[in-house]
């Protein structure tokens, strides 16, 4: 049985994203092979980081496992379709090495600090992520939705099936770097000497020379095109959250690997509400006479109005409370809080009959009381309904 992710990077399970790649990156660095001699051990807890940190970063993914732990990584991936999460059974070395490179930098830093061998050539032939923003409204973030998107981008030749190879062709090692893909140069300097490694500018990082290059695409494997990716957004996302749907982005050289699409969720404002994590605020207006004898209220919420009735004597600021009507939770499950805020509305330009009328409820209304801890006990109302 697989550890529990959250487990696994030390972390707590409302710990925030941040939080999630700082302890990935500690993790990644401790256990990176290039810094363990090829420890099998060292090996394993890397790509065990490296899968833990790719669940818990996607919200969609993170939302599955916290509901439904590894068996709902399994389904989803099971599911088919363009969603991208779940599913790390063939999770191997080489995707964890991308994840780690991809969010962490290139071949060139890491790799030239430890001199990890055929890094560089399984980075040069990875296609690029593809990187793109969309746009949800309140709506979108309370159900969840689907959709698609074209993308532009390199796709996998069709005439050469990515290999990059013309009918009748064939590749050879590169005799420049004997076919690992990269190149060293030992430079000597004050300080001792120093290695780096490139990679190879006769091959372009393959390790193999094309003698009749594809027409359709000069030998890349892979030419531009276009392309529908369906992205299914789980309900409860947050500003800055993003998903990650793996092998979607643009296409590998010569049959290498692909890209990730990473998408950048952006959520418009809605002036109905305020949004604090999963609960929602919503201001509502009321006459004198509603706030002192009572009135029952259809209030909106993104899944439908809810039904309130405000309590006789109510007061400008005073809060009401409904269970279960605000967002849903990825982390916890379940849904937030909606928090309907009183405002006493005051009139204005008062006929003379509504003159009249407002003298004789003065005379019969008295004073209003004097207590002065009475706005401290509101303001500590509104501090415990927000804060916990």
């Amino acid at each position: 049985m697989p550890r529990d992710y959250y487990d696994v990077l030390g972390v707590s399970q409302d710990a925030p994203v941040a939080e999630i790649k700082k302890a990935y990156r500690r993790k990644a660095m401790e256990f990176h092979p290039d810094r363990n001699n090829g420890s099998k051990g060292a090996e394993e807890k890397f790509k065990e980081a490296a899968e833990a940190y790719e669940v818990l970063c996607d919200p969609a993914q993170r939302q599955q496992y916290d509901r439904f732990g590894h068996a709902g990584l399994r389904s989803a991936a099971g599911g088919g379709g363009g969603g991208g999460f779940g599913g790390f059974q063939s999770f191997d070395l080489s995707e964890a090495l991308n994840i780690f490179m991809r969010d962490f930098g290139g071949a060139g830093g890491f790799e030239a600090i430890f001199g990890g061998r055929g890094r560089a050539k399984q980075q040069k032939l990875r296609g690029q992520d593809v990187r793109i923003s969309l746009r949800l409204t309140l709506a979108d973030i309370a159900k969840g939705i689907k959709r698609k998107v074209k993308l532009r981008t390199l796709e996998r030749c069709d005439v050469c099936d990515g290999t990059g190879v013309a009918v009748g062709g064939s590749t050879v090692t590169c005799s420049t770097c004997g076919g690992v893909g990269e190149v060293r140069q030992a430079t000597e300097s004050f300080f001792g000497n120093f290695v780096s490694v490139t990679g190879c500018p006769a091959c372009d990082g393959s390790g193999k020379v094309i003698d009749h290059p594809c027409t359709a695409c000069l030998g890349e494997g892979r030419k531009r095109g276009e392309k529908l990716v369906e992205i299914e957004v789980p309900a409860g996302v947050a500003e800055n959250n993003y998903l990650t749907l793996r092998g979607q982005g643009g296409a590998g050289v010569r049959g290498g690997a692909s890209g990730d699409l990473i998408v950048g969720l952006e959520l418009e404002d809605d002036p109905k509400f305020e949004r604090h994590g999963d609960d929602l605020v919503y201001d509502l207006q009321i006459s004198f006479s509603q706030a002192a004898l009572s009135e029952e209220f259809d209030i909106p919420t993104p899944l439908g109005d809810v039904h309130v009735r405000v309590p006789a004597g109510s007061q400008t600021g005073s809060v009401l409370t409904v269970r279960g009507k605000g967002l849903p939770s990825l982390s916890r499950g379940g849904l937030g809080d909606l928090h309907i805020r009183l405002q006493v509305w005051t009139p204005t330009n008062l006929s003379v009959e509504q003159q009249e009328l407002f003298r004789s409820l003065a005379e019969l209304e008295g004073d209003p009381p004097g207590d002065e801890s009475l706005g401290r006990r509101f303001w500590n109302r509104v501090r415990e309904t927000f804060n916990g």
